[in-house]
């Protein structure tokens, strides 16, 4: 079981920058796929960003690239988003996730899930 924790949302104006950060529990953190995704008020959750195991690789939604990076520490188990450049339509609770496998990451499906935290940004 991997626990999840998420950091670092709030309220932000457009044109600002935001950090968001994940805390895992779990010791094998760097087998896992990490990601972050997002739900809109009244929208389906939605894929924003992935970093493979074993430090294969990013992956970024096209709505959010250019303007968001993530990283992962996997000595610490933390992965975070940096999210700059924000604009109001990326309003919308965040959730970290893992996943041994970056298919389901990519689907939507990760297996673990943190519990979310909202990101405002206003006009």
């Amino acid at each position: 079981q991997v626990q999840l924790v998420e950091s670092g949302g709030g309220l932000v104006q457009t044109g600002g920058s935001l950090t968001l950060s994940c805390a895992a529990s779990e010791r094998t953190f760097s087998t896992y796929t990490m990601g972050w995704f997002r739900q809109p008020p009244g929208k389906e959750r939605e894929f924003v960003a992935a970093a493979t195991r074993n430090g294969g690789g990013t992956y970024y939604a096209k709505a959010v690239k250019g303007r968001f990076s993530i990283s992962r520490d996997d000595a610490k188990n933390t992965v975070h988003l940096q999210m700059h450049s924000l604009k109001p339509e990326d309003t919308a609770v965040y959730f970290c996730a893992a996943d041994p496998l970056l298919g389901r990451v990519a689907d939507v499906v990760p297996e673990y899930w943190g519990q979310g935290t909202q990101v405002t940004v206003s006009s």
